[in-house]
């Protein structure tokens, strides 16, 4: 976490969003890297049981109350929801096309729909795979919630390449918030300027006035 948080000191030292593409890029090669390995590992681990586990219903009532069964089905909505959430920053990252006003929304349109379709496909096939492999005592997480063991290197090349995405993730949604900071504080110091000028040219006013009426 240590080093996360240097990382990300170093990181926001960047001054403008578009300046990070290349950041950007490398967060989504990991996102692939880390998908591709477990989707694999998933594959592989359903070859090994030799049949799929789960059902179609998901989880027997048997096994939880109908009430947590419910429960877990709004959290995985609210998991689904959250896997979305770029949609907060679509607006600025439309700002970094370097395009005509008319063509810019076809580009963002055009990218949204490759994005969200390629992202979705593996979403489905990471979650699919993974229930398939070990049916209702899935993980939460199947590289971090110790859904796999073997082989160790991989894992460990799957959970490095996490941690370089939430690295990347964490630019692309903060810098926004930094260029709204910066805007405020710069109309907020000039509004002070203003004002402080503005006092400054109505003292000597203030006195020639009033030697004028003592005179």
């Amino acid at each position: 976490m240590i080093i996360f948080g240097v990382a990300q000191i170093f990181f926001s030292q960047i001054p403008d969003f578009d300046q990070i593409s290349w950041l950007s890029i490398l967060a989504a090669v990991m996102s692939f890297t880390y998908s591709t390995i477990g989707l694999g590992l998933g594959i592989v681990q359903v070859v090994a049981n030799k049949g799929v586990k789960g059902s179609l219903t998901g989880i027997s009532v048997g096994a939880v109350t109908p009430m947590d069964k419910v429960w877990r089905s709004l959290q995985a909505f609210g998991d689904i929801a959250f896997a979305y959430s770029y949609s907060l920053i679509l607006i600025e990252i439309q700002d970094t096309i370097r395009a005509p006003p008319p063509s810019e929304s076809k580009v963002m349109r055009r990218a949204t729909v490759v994005s969200v379709a390629v992202t979705t496909l593996f979403y489905m096939l990471c979650g699919c795979a993974g229930y398939a492999a070990f049916g209702d005592d899935a993980p939460g997480n199947l590289l971090t919630g110790f859904g796999f063991y073997e082989p160790f290197w991989l894992l460990d090349v799957a959970n490095a390449a996490i941690v370089v995405h939430l690295v990347g993730a964490y630019q692309v949604y903060c810098q926004p918030l930094f260029a709204f900071v910066e805007k405020w504080a710069t109309r907020g110091g000039r509004r002070s300027r203003g004002s402080s000028t503005g006092s400054r040219r109505a003292t000597p006013t203030a006195g020639a006035t009033s030697s004028t009426c003592s005179g």
